[in-house]
């Protein structure tokens, strides 16, 4: 199996998207009533502090291979 860098901001993107499907499915499936605006932040929240991430660690692997070589 090849190895692939970890990157946590697509990691922490598609936490915040199954967490946007998981309230539509508690909706759906009648556990609790959500309006259909709620999502709207949830998504949009996860998704600009995942590119914040993903920028932050990108930064990081910059200065790291700078300094390395």
């Amino acid at each position: 199996m090849p190895h692939h860098e970890f990157q946590p901001g697509r990691l922490l993107a598609g936490v915040f998207i199954v967490l946007a499907a998981g309230i539509y499915a508690g909706d759906a499936g009648g556990l609790w009533e959500t309006p259909w605006f709620v999502v709207i932040p949830v998504v949009t929240g996860g998704l600009c502090l995942a590119g914040a991430v993903g920028s932050l660690t990108g930064l990081i692997r910059r200065r790291k291979a700078r300094t390395a070589s």
